[in-house]
């Protein structure tokens, strides 16, 4: 089986590695030469565990391909995957520009029939554009020829990809067509060995899947991080609210820490688009609004936090920071919760000093750039420093040398934005332990 992936970014090089490693032949596309020519050579664009490996095993047996040249990559293929971003726009609308005009050099190149699948998280009606703008450029070339339009929305976790892809919980497909169903049946055949995990539907309503299950876990974390504010407030503890509110399986443990908000690639671009869709169909999405005010507000309350300890006037102060990435094990900045908190200290006259494991290069690049001290190491970080700031709870912060914090930081106090440290046993050690959601 053939088939061909356009876009190589996160979900595009995950889906077109893992599709290869189970035997596909994959060709991924990307307009981007030199990132074309990075992969070739064994250059990744992103950290994800275990990316690395399965792209350049699948590269070296052929069975998975690298190119620019997406006519080529389609001819003898069954299947074409959309992978390219949908940025939203000024209104929170996705854009939908990289998308149709994949599907319409698709259509201006096909030379037989095939399933053009979104693989990009798009709004509902997407099928609908993506099926016209292929059918106008066979018009323009005076063709007819057959085709099927999907959608397939992927549901990967960054930092977990490769293992969810491998082993998925489930796998949506908008389908109305029996020959798309039955290739697409192909070709997740391999990843359904232990159980059929394939639901199918029609197409709107795939769309509509991907945004609605992306909204409801950002609406579990600004639910949990909105009661955490108010436990503070009336003397609770959030963490116990969390493990009592978890164990009942109607609601679940998962998505429910309180923390500083969310980031990334999906949840902050999926809520404002779904709620500019539901206001282009007359109707207010009213819970998810909250949804996105309440996570604005809350990348805040650290640095309201720091200031209420320190004083508004931050000026000749520094502090450390534990994390820079949006979540543990990815390299990804996009609306992280670090990049405010760090404006916000600046802005009150203090240096920041960060150390991250694996975004310190991103954040250089594309973010950050020059408003902080990036350190070689954890530790590096605390020099000097007149607090810890811990934003991101990589695995490697968890237990710190209490001893040598102590030593390094100018006073003991740990502003801990991820809830990962005890407070009784930092107090127990003299430091003042500042959390979400208790006193």
């Amino acid at each position: 089986m053939k088939i061909a992936v356009v876009g190589t970014g996160y979900v595009g090089l995950v889906s077109g590695a893992c599709f290869a490693d189970v035997g596909i032949e994959v060709t991924c596309v990307d307009v981007d030469e030199r990132k074309i020519e990075k992969l070739k050579n064994g250059v990744m664009p992103i950290y994800e565990p275990g990316l690395e490996e399965i792209v350049l095993r699948n590269y070296k047996s052929g069975r998975l391909k690298f190119s620019t040249d997406l006519g080529e990559a389609i001819q003898g293929a069954e299947l074409a995957f959309i992978a390219v971003g949908t940025p939203p726009g000024e209104d929170g609308s996705a854009d939908l520009k990289y998308v149709l005009a994949v599907a319409d050099e698709i259509g201006s190149k096909m030379s037989d029939f095939i399933v053009v699948a979104t693989k990009s998280t798009v709004p509902v009606t997407t099928g609908d554009k993506v099926r016209a703008t292929i059918q106008s450029a066979l018009e323009r070339r005076g063709v007819a020829l057959p085709f099927a339009v999907a959608s397939n929305p992927e549901f990967l976790k960054e930092g977990a990809a490769v293992e969810d892809f491998l082993k998925p919980d489930r796998i949506v497909i908008g389908v109305d067509d029996d020959r798309a169903e039955e290739i697409m049946q192909r070709l997740y055949k391999p990843f359904q060995l232990s159980g059929d995990r394939i639901i199918y539907m029609d197409i709107p309503s795939a769309e509509m899947t991907k945004y609605a299950a992306n909204a409801m876990l950002a609406t579990k974390i600004s639910f949990m991080n909105d009661i955490a504010n108010l436990c503070e407030l009336v003397g609770a503890n959030a963490n116990m609210v969390r493990k009592g509110i978890g164990s009942d399986p109607r609601i679940g443990n998962k998505f429910i820490f309180p923390g500083v908000g969310y980031g990334g690639s999906c949840f902050p671009k999926d809520v404002k688009a779904i709620i500019n869709t539901a206001q282009q169909y007359g109707y207010e999405l009213r819970v998810l609004k909250a949804v996105e005010e309440v996570n604005e507000f809350q990348k805040h309350v650290l640095a309201a936090k720091v200031k209420a300890r320190f004083g508004e006037d931050l000026t000749g102060m520094t502090f450390a920071m534990w994390g820079l990435s949006f979540k543990p094990n990815t390299d990804d900045m996009r609306e992280a919760p670090s990049a405010v908190i760090i404006d916000e200290l600046r802005a009150a006259g203090a240096k920041v000093k960060a150390y991250d494991p694996v975004a310190m290069e991103e954040a250089k690049e594309h973010y950050l750039f020059d408003k902080v001290c990036y350190c070689k190491d954890a530790y590096d970080a605390l020099v000097d420093a007149d607090a810890l700031l811990l934003v991101t709870e990589w695995s490697e912060f968890r237990i710190p040398s209490w001893e040598a914090v102590a030593k390094l930081l100018k006073n003991k106090v740990v502003f801990d934005g991820r809830n990962i440290y005890d407070k009784e046993y930092l107090q127990s050690l003299g430091f003042e332990h500042f959390g979400i959601g208790n006193k």
